[in-house]
């Protein structure tokens, strides 16, 4: 069965193809100076705009026109004692007017049933188009002298509210994913590239060639994959492996295009580029995931399909029975006519997208934006949610976990120092130590004869002395004896530890780890309670990630899990028969959410991240996965409830409409069919207004 009818299905499907239809470029700067190759057709975001758009238009020109459609319809006419608009020739103007509506609002749907024939797969447009063109040639026909009453308000009113329905639908779902672009936006639009004479010059990052030399100063991004050839310094390159200390990088090392330098300039020799570099590795492994992923079956197109071979089988059989009972052709084609017109599914066609615009809103409300409709219904079966590390459990920070101190200093003592030097300093580590001290409400001294040490630390007189902050390489490098008991109890458990010196002398040591957020454990503990597994997926080192683990007590964890392993793992657990949910918000996050049966993005985090995902927390509260939980299952139960009765009441108004109670003087005529409609879709509408979870 195809997704919101084939219309929208055809969206889907335009946009997968889209997506498996670009290859990876080069990746440097915007379009306009080459990043991506020229492409004429339809970017996918425009041609869902486009959609809805075309069916806000059509929905909003045939209202307008519906409105001389009631006024010149004779039952209506009667019903509101109104005679007096009743012209000669009113029955013409009456067809000009709905022979529009029927050929401009009923098109998509005429043509969507037209493709539902075609897969042999009949669904909600076949459901509308038969509907629509049996009230529409019927009483065409009568106009032209054929004995009985037309239906041009009901097919006026039917096409409004399936416009309706749909415009409302495809707004909700509207958001085709620009992950691609985002990729390469990580990527810096320049390079410096070095020349023979030691010159460097600027150039277009995506026409750097393998073998060319290019200076990275400090601050910069990495233009291409590569190694160093020269200089030292610390990378970030958190949002594209996950690892949340900075990568120290020297001669011989390698690097990653899109990585941010630190404080030290760098020389690199370029051996990556376009589709071999890394960035594009990370595109491919997203489009093969989002073109594989599978989408649940659309339960309105279910019910739909059903209704299609009632509403055939009813007609078709009415008819013949009248007519075999010996009643005037006429009288049989009003009864099938009538009975087909009951069938329309007014009701079912605002049941779905009711509730979705009402749960979009809600959900928006409390920090939950949905992409993807289907795997927002998905999200009600979870077994696992699967966390990235950092950003998501963690804060992405570095915070002070334990000082160790000799010779009965006082803790404040030493990192009253300590965030003197590391005040002159903008790497990760030195805002973690500073910070700390301005917690603490510590006056930190001014420091003179700064000087930054790449990849030993930093160093500066403070209150007269030598002070140094110190990495453990340059403490064992110098034979410092820095292993005491204080120490060993401060390292470990994940923590990164610096030494404070005084000249050669060890004053103490301070230890930081990325602080893990107190929302963290009580998303951990809803989801237990719920019977959900907590799991953890980091590209951070297996001691960090035994650490997080242990005290958010979650059931498994993955450690030092690159990109290109990630959705691998999302693939392992979902062929353990699990349906997995993914959280994250880096790029190196983007294949796993694109994989996972529903994609989960930190709102603060990258774009990329939010690009592939099915569901953005906007709030940064991994907390919210719990409240995604009970909203999905609250708007199935809703969806169900509409479902029920926008299809259960033709259980009674189709045999009532065929005329199985006509001996015993109950016969329904066809307004009071409309009107059936009409009640149910009312009760649709408000049952939708009423949803609430949590």
């Amino acid at each position: 069965m195809t997704k919101h009818g084939n219309l929208q299905a055809d969206a889907t499907h335009e946009h997968r193809g889209h997506a498996q239809r670009m290859q990876p470029q080069p990746v440097g700067h915007p379009p306009s100076h080459g990043t991506m190759a020229p492409d004429t057709r339809q970017p996918p975001q425009d041609h869902h705009e486009m959609m809805v758009a075309d069916f806000r238009r059509r929905f909003r020109v045939c209202l307008a026109v519906t409105v001389p459609v009631l006024l010149l319809s004779p039952l209506v006419q009667q019903v509101f004692h109104q005679t007096g608009l009743r012209f000669a020739g009113d029955r013409y103007v009456l067809l000009a007017f709905s022979s529009f509506i029927y050929a401009y609002g009923g098109y998509p749907f005429l043509k969507g049933a037209l493709e539902e024939a075609a897969e042999r797969l009949p669904g909600m447009m076949t459901l509308i188009a038969v509907a629509i063109t049996a009230a529409f040639v019927y009483s065409a026909a009568v106009v032209f002298g054929l004995r009985g009453g037309v239906f041009f308000w009901e097919l006026a009113t039917l096409i409004d509210i399936m416009l309706l329905g749909h415009w409302i639908e495809m707004r909700s779902v509207m958001g085709a994913s620009r992950a691609l672009q985002e990729l390469a936006k990580l990527m810096p639009e320049y390079a410096h590239l070095q020349k023979e004479d030691g010159s460097t010059q600027d150039v277009p990052a995506n026409a750097l060639k393998n073998g060319d030399r290019v200076l990275v100063k400090p601050g910069e991004r990495v233009p291409a994959d590569g190694k160093v050839v020269g200089g030292r310094s610390s990378l970030n390159e958190a949002m594209l492996t996950g690892e949340s200390t900075p990568v120290e990088k020297g001669e011989g090392e390698e690097v990653i295009g899109g990585a941010i330098n630190g404080e030290g300039a760098l020389e690199i020799e370029v051996e990556k580029t376009g589709a071999d570099s890394y960035i594009s590795q990370v595109i491919r492994l997203v489009e093969e995931a989002q073109a594989s992923k599978s989408r649940s079956q659309d339960l309105a197109n279910r019910a739909a399909l059903w209704l299609v071979a009632v509403a055939l089988t009813a007609g078709g059989a009415t008819l013949a029975l009248w007519l075999v009972a010996g009643q005037p052709f006429n009288f049989a084609l009003t009864r099938a006519i009538t009975v087909m017109v009951i069938a329309c599914p007014h009701a079912l066609g605002l049941a779905v997208p009711l509730v979705v615009a009402a749960s979009t809103a809600l959900a928006a409300g409390h920090g939950l934006l949905i992409r993807q409709r289907n795997a927002f219904e998905l999200a009600r079966r979870l077994d696992a949610v699967v966390f990235d590390k950092t950003g998501t459990l963690t804060e992405g920070r570095f915070g002070v976990s334990g000082i160790a101190v000799r010779d009965g200093r006082s803790e404040d003592d030493v990192l009253r120092l300590a965030a003197a030097v590391e005040s002159r300093s903008e790497h990760p580590i030195a805002r973690g130590v500073v910070r700390e001290a301005m917690d603490r409400n510590l006056e930190i001294p001014p420091v003179s004869d700064f000087i930054a040490l790449t990849g030993k630390g930093a160093r500066g007189t403070v209150d007269g002395r030598e002070i140094m902050v110190a990495s453990p390489s340059y403490v064992e490098e110098k034979g410092i004896q820095a292993d005491s008991e204080a120490v060993r109890q401060i390292f470990g458990k994940g923590r990164t530890v610096v030494y404070v010196l005084e000249g050669e002398r060890l004053l103490g040591a301070i230890a930081l780890a990325d602080v893990i957020r107190q929302e963290s454990r009580q998303a951990v503990q809803r989801l237990h309670a719920l019977g959900i597994k907590a799991m953890m997926l980091t590209g951070d080192n297996a001691q960090v990630a035994d650490w997080v683990a242990g005290e958010l007590e979650l059931d498994e964890h993955f450690a030092q899990v690159l990109p290109n392993q990630k959705a691998g793992r999302i693939k392992e657990l979902q062929r353990r028969g699990l349906v997995v949910a993914m959280v994250g918000d880096g790029v190196n996050d983007a294949p796993a959410l694109a994989q996972a049966d529903v994609g989960i993005a930190i709102g603060a985090g990258t774009q990329v991240a939010i690009e592939s995902a099915d569901i953005i927390l906007v709030k940064n509260d991994p907390r919210n996965v719990t409240d995604l939980l009970g909203l999905s299952r609250a708007t199935w139960r809703k969806m169900v409830q509409n479902l029920t009765w926008a299809t259960g009441y033709n259980v009674f108004a189709i045999p009532l409409a065929a005329g199985v109670a006509y001996k015993l003087g109950i016969l329904l005529s066809p307004a009071l069919g409309a009107a059936l409609m009409s009640v149910s879709t009312v009760i649709v509408a408000v049952n939708a207004r009423f949803l609430r979870y949590g």
